[in-house]
């Protein structure tokens, strides 16, 4: 089996989203893949045990794609070691009333992860440089001031916005947050077998939607706002990964892989130590318990 080297994934440069990989080949068949991930899985939840005791870092997983790039399924197969009460995990849809009466980054700020947890964000704060370009019209519901129309929203609207995001981001990396972004890259071809597979399963039909197709329609666009989403907003403290997703059971495992290979350097986090008075008394604590 391959050894999944990071830097193949990460976004370092200028990239053409065509250009990008859908498929990799990691030299395994999927038992042997499935086999791998749950051990890497299995020692990424033993690291998030270290770094809920050690209480000062946590880290933030943001993960976005096209429809059925496989995101649910993949956030259940790469956390589902870990214990409950140190993962939380957000999938931001649809503004809220109370949403739209606050700027469009506070409902991400609020659902941060405290530290010594994992926040997962499924679909992002990037929905507001992806979803609302394509769709412009949906920023009338924030209600900006000098926003009044679709004209109003210019390129200089788009550039303050990419800057708002990668200020965000740092502020929050300077400040012990560890900051993962995979971009689940599907091909077109699969995104309509993905489809098909929901419409001739009747135990899949529920995730169909309409919307689905009409959104289909817009794949260019999705693309080339993707495009400049990985090319503006990868910077080290924040850098998105390009996760080849045709293959569900290959990009599970390749996402996991960067998230152990990545927090295996952060020597600091470990246990920690008792206070020397409570170490020192610890034959006593126990002769105590068993005198019981």
């Amino acid at each position: 089996m391959k050894d999944i080297n990071i830097e193949d994934f990460r976004v370092t440069s200028q990239v053409k989203i065509q250009d990008l990989p859908t498929t990799f080949d990691v030299g395994a068949e999927k038992k042997q893949i499935k086999e791998a991930m749950r051990d890497v899985s299995k020692d990424l939840a033993e690291i998030q045990n270290a770094m809920y005791a050690h209480g000062k870092y946590s880290v933030l997983f943001c993960i976005q794609g096209m429809d059925t790039a496989g995101k649910d399924s993949l956030i259940r197969e790469v956390f589902k070691e870990f214990n409950v009460r140190g993962i939380v995990a957000h999938s931001f849809k649809k503004p809220t009333e109370l949403e739209l009466k606050h700027d469009y980054l506070w409902r991400h700020y609020i659902a941060l992860p405290a530290r010594g947890k994992f926040g997962i964000f499924n679909r992002t704060h990037y929905e507001n440089v992806l979803v609302t370009r394509v769709h412009p019209n949906y920023l009338m519901y924030e209600n900006m001031p000098g926003i009044d129309s679709v004209n109003d929203v210019d390129d200089a609207f788009w550039t303050r916005r990419f800057e708002e995001i990668n200020n965000f981001e740092k502020h929050i990396a300077d400040n012990g947050t560890i900051i993962f972004k995979f971009f689940l890259n599907i091909s077109k071809d699969e995104q309509k077998s993905r489809l098909l597979r929901r419409l001739n399963r009747p135990d899949k039909q529920w995730k169909f939607s309409s919307d689905d197709l009409k959104e289909r329609k817009l794949w260019d666009k999705y693309q080339d706002c993707y495009e400049d989403v990985l090319n503006r907003s990868s910077k080290p403290h924040a850098p998105w990964f390009n996760i080849p997703a045709d293959d569900k059971s290959t990009a599970r495992y390749i996402v996991a892989k960067i998230l152990l290979d990545t927090l295996k350097n952060y020597s600091d986090i470990k246990e920690p130590e008792l206070p020397a008075k409570e170490k020192g008394n610890i034959d006593s604590y126990k002769q105590e318990l068993q005198n019981e």
